[in-house]
């Protein structure tokens, strides 16, 4: 079947070459392939339920429309350019397989809500899968915090030495992130689980079709309420791009302090090989490549926002062909996306931890400054204000004498405030420090194991048993 006879009698001569290149979308949308089967077979079943056509042709449609599906999956179906899209390409091929009963498959419809359906079942199953992704980091980051509650490590203000926390503590900070991006996620999903099929061109039809039963039988929640909305609307995917930048900007946050962490300066933890590359020139290198291209991502999938925003954003009702580009964007954040989040749940899996290096870290930068500060207020009753005074003194005095204030004898701390005493060291360690944060979301190591469990309860699908990392 040529693109003209798809057209009809409106038509005398085709398109121009350049015109053909630039309509046809099938390159992007035969990603469509299996949603716009199943679209399809269930508006056929509606079709003949409500008597706009016979069981006959029902029968025929549904069986050519499975033949179709057979060859699509097993790599025999031939995509032509010149019927434009998978909608088009579908439909001829049904016509050649079952005939003249394939041309009724279209009544009561148009590709505008065709292609609107297609795109949110697509775009509903990827969401799935990549819920699932995200589920799994969130287990590696949980079996991690869980094997090193006890594991001391520098925490950072400004990339500055600030107090000791735990490396489990500092892992839990990433699963309530990815949390919440997963609750974006499930939100986009909700919203997007309307079925637009029978919304037609714009206007609906007047053939008398259940758009109930499309909707049930397609897994839909509802139909969607306004026919013009219905193949209008592309929020649900600037929606889910907006979702997906935010959970990509956390990957690259965690993905940096992965680099930092494997930096020579830094040195807290290594990867394996399987996560790492080498110099082409210098031997001596390991790279975290991986991490860095998860640290990439977010300029993509933020630059798919954008680009899909700038489509929309001066179109007026309804459909316009500048809707085709909003496919590519999509398709493009969502495997990214997937790809990143599954490659930071791997390197979590991978991580050794080095608590030596961490530990040493702590004997810089005075992070114990603000349990001296704490110590001020509490056993001698100064205000907090004079506590930092005092204890600002006492950190300037240590950075002189080229010790911590652990090592700062008595005699000169009494010479800035005389009625400290010997119970100051008492919680002058970083191992003090850190078990003395047992506030609600603190970095004790009790509180770390018990924000553990509570994680994987909040969050069930994290219990082990995927990937297992060993606890390094």
């Amino acid at each position: 079947m040529s693109a003209n006879e798809m057209w009809g009698g409106r038509f005398a001569a085709g398109p121009a070459a350049v015109m053909q290149e630039i309509n046809a979308s099938i390159d992007v949308d035969r990603r469509f392939a299996a949603e716009d089967i199943r679209g399809s077979k269930a508006h056929a079943a509606m079709l003949a339920d409500q008597g706009i056509i016979s069981e006959a042709d029902r029968d025929a449609i549904l069986d050519g429309l499975d033949r179709v599906a057979a060859e699509i999956a097993e790599g025999r179906f031939a995509f032509k350019a010149e019927l434009e899209d998978i909608h088009m390409n579908v439909e001829a091929r049904l016509k050649e397989l079952i005939g003249e009963s394939a041309g009724r498959l279209h009544t009561a419809r148009s590709r505008n809500d065709q292609v609107a359906t297609d795109f949110r079942l697509w775009l509903r199953g990827a969401l799935d899968g990549l819920d699932a992704a995200m589920a799994d980091l969130q287990r590696a980051l949980i079996d991690r915090a869980e094997a090193h509650a006890d594991v001391l490590m520098p925490g950072y203000t400004h990339l500055q030495a600030a107090q000791p926390v735990t490396f489990g503590h500092h892992l839990l900070a990433y699963v309530e992130m990815v949390g919440r991006d997963r609750g974006r996620m499930a939100d986009c999903r909700k919203r997007l689980n309307e079925c637009p099929l029978g919304a037609a061109a714009l206007a609906g039809t007047s053939f008398p079709i259940d758009r109930e039963a499309t909707a049930r039988a397609l897994g839909f929640d509802r139909p969607t309420a306004n026919s013009m909305d219905s193949v209008a609307a592309r929020d649900f995917a600037l929606e889910f791009l907006a979702a997906a930048s935010i959970h990509a900007v956390h990957l690259s946050r965690l993905a940096e302090e992965i680099v930092i962490w494997m930096s020579e300066p830094f040195g807290f933890v290594t990867l394996s090989d399987a996560f790492t590359t080498g110099s082409s020139i210098m031997p001596q290198k390991k790279n975290p490549d991986a991490a860095e291209l998860v640290r990439a991502k977010p300029g993509r999938i933020l630059g798919s926002f954008v680009a899909l925003a700038t489509v929309m954003k001066g179109l007026p009702m309804t459909y316009g062909k500048d809707m085709q580009e909003d496919k590519e964007p999509v398709f493009d954040a969502a495997d990214n996306l997937l790809l990143a989040t599954a490659a930071m749940a791997g390197m979590i899996d991978d991580l050794s931890p080095r608590p030596e290096a961490m530990r040493r870290a702590l004997e810089k930068g005075f992070p114990t400054a603000t349990d001296l500060a704490d110590w001020l207020v509490r056993v001698l009753g100064l205000p907090f204000r004079e506590a930092h005074h005092v204890t600002g003194a006492l950190v300037r005095a240590a950075e002189e004498a080229g010790v911590d204030l652990a090592a700062l004898d008595l005699p000169t701390m009494q010479a800035v405030e005389s009625r400290i005493t010997e119970d100051v060291y008492s919680v002058l360690t970083p191992e003090a420090s850190a078990a003395s944060r047992t506030s609600l979301g603190g970095t004790a190591p009790a509180n770390v194991r018990a924000a553990a469990a509570a994680a994987r309860k909040r969050f069930p699908e994290t219990a082990s048993g995927g990937r297992k990392g060993s606890a390094r």
